[in-house]
């Protein structure tokens, strides 16, 4: 998993509310277990007509939002049901933090899991961030260390994290790489269990 310390990125306002994970990567595109070619299918249904053209309006389709490290969305961002597709589309289109006034739980979870931020700022915050945001090309700077949100203008806002979660992001660990960090004590037990109960090894 790839370590989260400072991002500075260009932002994408989405200003909906309750969206879910079928919205965030439809179900038709859960059919792989491989995390890349996810972005393709990231909100599907709002980039993409019936023909499979573009829909000029949508914020992740406009020019001035092309490239956007961070989206800026709308209350209870995730709901729905649980799938690890949805923060792994999102790394995919290459958005590394989500900010929102709420999360999903199980979403919310996932994300630290895959290596996705999600921050949660008061709703007036992000309120700010969004009006910030529009007519695009403006870089904001989250920082995992300080736990702030710097905007365009430079007003600075302050999030809430758990310290383990935190730790795990700036070291980029998943539940993976937090066992191989303890590769060693685990082989010094395995070898001192072999020795003393030998008749398990074939258990």
């Amino acid at each position: 998993m790839k370590a989260f310390t400072k991002l500075d990125a260009r932002m994408a306002p989405l200003a909906m509310a309750n969206i879910d994970t079928d919205q965030i990567i439809p179900k038709q595109f859960l059919k792989t277990v491989e995390r890349e070619g996810l972005g393709k299918g990231l909100f599907y249904d709002f980039r993409f007509d019936e023909q499979g053209r573009e829909k000029p309006d949508f914020v992740l389709n406009r020019p001035e939002y092309k490239g956007a490290g961070v989206l800026v969305a709308g209350d209870n961002f995730g709901c729905g049901s649980s799938r690890e597709h949805a923060p792994w589309a999102l790394l995919d289109f290459g958005i590394s933090c989500v900010i929102s006034s709420s999360f999903a739980d199980i979403f919310y979870n996932n994300c630290f899991q895959n290596g996705l931020l999600p921050v949660v700022l008061k709703p007036e915050e992000v309120q700010a961030l969004m009006e910030e945001a529009k007519g695009g090309n403006h870089l904001v700077t989250v920082d995992l260390e300080a736990q702030t949100v710097v905007s365009p203008s430079g007003a600075a806002f302050s999030f809430q994290i758990d310290p383990q979660r935190k730790a795990k992001m700036l070291q980029g660990l998943d539940a993976i790489g937090e066992t191989l960090v303890a590769a060693k004590d685990i082989d010094v037990y395995e070898t001192k269990r072999a020795l003393s109960e030998p008749w398990l090894e074939g258990a």
